[in-house]
């Protein structure tokens, strides 16, 4: 956290010493100078603590949830298949509103400084599509069907 307190300061720090996230998510999608700033911190890390992971890996399938995938440029060339978890906008809005008590207008912010659904589905090998009413139990079903098929 050295680097993010160096270059923002403090407050964007929690007491414990964490990133303050919703002080910096308010600051970088109002800045899209302090997102570039963010991210040239936070993706090397990123980059050196899954480089790290993956040689202890005991699996010949190895997994990462990668939520900018898309918009890194650079996790594509690094996996073989690219699974995407798909729902409607629309599902996608409440379930983050319900999730972290945000407004509306929060979220939208958000999902406008990412990449768009259809880049999404456009970068997938495979796709799941999450969205109501699909149960859990139904996914979980899906979910399953597709380990195997990764020897997982």
């Amino acid at each position: 956290m050295d680097g993010i307190a160096e270059q923002f300061g403090a407050r964007f720090l929690t007491p414990e010493g964490g990133l303050n996230r919703d002080a910096m998510r308010e600051h970088v999608f109002a800045d899209a100078k302090a997102k570039k700033q963010l991210e040239a911190i936070i993706h090397p890390l990123v980059g050196e603590e899954t480089a790290r992971q993956a040689a202890q890996a005991h699996s010949a399938c190895i997994v990462f949830d990668v939520p900018l995938l898309v918009e890194s440029g650079r996790w594509r060339q690094r996996v073989d298949q690219v699974l995407v978890v798909d729902c409607s906008e629309a599902t996608q809005v409440s379930r983050v509103m319900a999730r972290n008590g945000w407004t509306r207008e929060a979220v939208e912010r958000v999902l406008a400084g990412q990449a768009s659904r259809d880049q999404r589905l456009a970068a997938a090998d495979i796709c799941i599509y999450n969205d109501a009413p699909l149960s859990l139990a139904a996914l979980a079903v899906m979910v399953q069907r597709l380990s195997q098929r990764f020897g997982l």
